[in-house]
């Protein structure tokens, strides 16, 4: 195995992590920002408040997209152990 190879799967692996924990970043991103423009608003500053509405949204993007990531994950994985036999020489 060279180096380029070896740059090539590292930075696969980096864009399939970054692809499947961007939907749940930026759900909880909006929500947190929403949440802390209501607190600012109304001078409210509880900090567990933010807490049920980002796990709410989670659970929506993995009903919403978890197909949709478990197919890309599957098909990194397969195309991995595919090419596994190649690297080793």
């Amino acid at each position: 195995m060279d180096e380029g190879m070896l740059i090539t799967l590292a930075q696969n692996a980096l864009v399939m992590t970054a692809m499947l924990a961007a939907p749940f970043l930026l759900v909880t991103l909006v929500i947190g920002s929403i949440i802390s423009l209501i607190q600012a608003a109304t001078q409210v500053n509880e900090f567990t408040l933010t807490f049920i509405p980002k796990i709410i949204g989670i659970l929506v993007v993995l009903v919403l997209l978890g197909s949709w990531m478990i197919q890309q994950l599957l098909v990194y994985t397969t195309n991995l152990y595919n090419t596994l036999p190649t690297l080793i020489k």
